[in-house]
């Protein structure tokens, strides 16, 4: 009988060791965190993430300046090292040239080229105020700047269009978030007035008086394929509007964890990923809900900044004090591109991702020698419709990102010419 308990006890023992040790392999599998003791991240606080046509993730925080991470290795930028003018950033946007835009805390507005950097502030431009707290780009190229106090700044380059609660139809001079739907309709999102569509010419407000909207401090916006918006508020839940009707997420319906959203990214099969104040990581397919926190996943915090999904799926994940989470259902992808010892064999012109897609996309191609290339979009009839690229490349993988904010629906086609490469390959643009 002895023997038997031992036997049982011992086997109860292996059993729970390989359940410990089975969820503790998949989430090394699933989860990579980074922060300040085992990487070159420069601050666990992290408040904003942005990802190049490389691949390079440009990485804002609290007090450590910003970071880029290649996969391998990280560069920091800081006030001592750079022309960035604060270390505290708060917003990361990237144009189709490449050019980083870094909103800061009070500095004002920061260009980095990858050489140069160029400031803009309330004493040397047109930017009304130097508290930069988002950033969107139209399919212009036109920067959309929110401060915190002096309104919505429009910056095509040269000149300079300030939108407030005096001149215009803005709802709260406390921007937020920025987001662009596929029509080129601004969604603004407010600190007091919630939520502001703009046209061009003219602006809708939407508050908890006279919408759906389930409050008005609006925090996060996002835009899935079908132009509905998603938007995640500070205290009222989640709300969906499709352009008439809102649906209202919270904790008291759904499997939301939180009413206090920081952060909205969509995945390319449409899920919602959604980060909270203290409520950690939601998953929303539409139907069923997943929260990650950090007692049953490798999420180190339950406060998430802000999120980024990258060409592999990877969710990047900035935490409010304790680093850089990357998660991936069924293990991480961390692509090393390194352009000076990478060769590829042939050239390849991939499917663009996502696809379908609104209205941003991915596009993707490998070189095996310096070539001249040309990347143009064409519509279904062909006619050319924008040509992304047209210069001399080194071997290497390259990523362009097509807009087609501009762009009815429909099917497109993009070519690659390369030498005698020629490849051509179809998208679907949802609208």
């Amino acid at each position: 009988m002895k023997s038997l308990k031992k036997y049982l006890n011992l086997f109860h023992f292996i059993f729970l060791y390989s359940l410990v040790a089975s969820k503790l392999f998949s989430q090394t599998q699933e989860w990579i965190v980074y922060n300040t003791s085992n990487s070159g991240l420069p601050d666990n606080d992290v408040r904003a993430i942005a990802i190049d046509g490389q691949g390079n993730k440009w990485i804002g925080t609290y007090d450590g300046g910003l970071a880029k991470f290649d996969g391998v290795n990280w560069t920091v930028y800081n006030t001592s090292n750079s022309g960035l003018p604060y270390n505290y950033i708060r917003a990361i946007a990237i144009d189709g040239q490449g050019n980083k835009w870094i909103g800061t805390n009070g500095e004002g507005l920061a260009k980095f080229d990858g050489v140069n950097w160029t400031v803009y502030k309330t004493s040397n431009s047109g930017l009304p105020y130097n508290y930069v707290r988002a950033i969107a780009i139209d399919g212009q190229g036109n920067k959309w700047i929110g401060t915190f106090g002096e309104g919505l700044a429009k910056f095509d380059g040269v000149s300079w269009t300030i939108y407030n609660i005096w001149n215009s139809g803005l709802v709260d001079n406390y921007v937020l978030a920025i987001a662009i739907d596929g029509q080129g309709n601004k969604w603004i999102g407010t600190f007091y007035g919630g939520l502001a569509k703009f046209d061009g010419v003219n602006w809708t407000g939407y508050n908890t008086s006279n919408s759906g909207l389930p409050d008005n401090v609006v925090w996060a916006i996002a835009i899935d394929g079908q132009g509905n918006k998603w938007i995640g508020t500070l205290g009222g839940g989640l709300a969906k509007f499709d352009g008439v009707s809102w649906t209202i997420y919270n904790t008291s319906n759904s499997g939301l964890p939180s009413n206090y959203i920081n952060a909205i990214a969509i995945d390319g099969q449409g899920n919602k990923w959604i980060g909270t104040l203290m409520g950690g990581l939601a998953k929303f397919d539409g139907v069923n809900w997943t929260v990650y926190k950090t007692y049953n996943s490798g999420l180190p915090d339950n406060l998430i900044r802000t999120i980024v999904i990258d060409s592999s799926g990877n969710k990047w994940i900035g935490t409010w004090g304790y680093g850089l989470a990357v998660y991936r259902e069924g293990g991480v992808i961390i692509k090393v591109e390194d352009e000076k010892t990478k060769f590829p064999e042939k050239y390849v012109l991939y499917q663009n991702y996502p696809n379908p897609f609104n209205p941003n996309t991915k596009i993707e191609f490998e070189l095996p020698e310096k070539a001249n290339i040309k990347l143009t979009v064409y519509d279904i009839l062909g006619r050319e419709i924008e040509k992304l690229v047209d210069k001399e490349y080194n071997s290497g993988k390259y990523q362009i990102e097509f807009n087609g904010s501009n762009l009815p629906g429909g099917v497109y086609f993009y070519r690659l010419e390369a030498g005698k490469f020629v490849s051509v390959k179809k998208m679907i643009l949802l609208k």
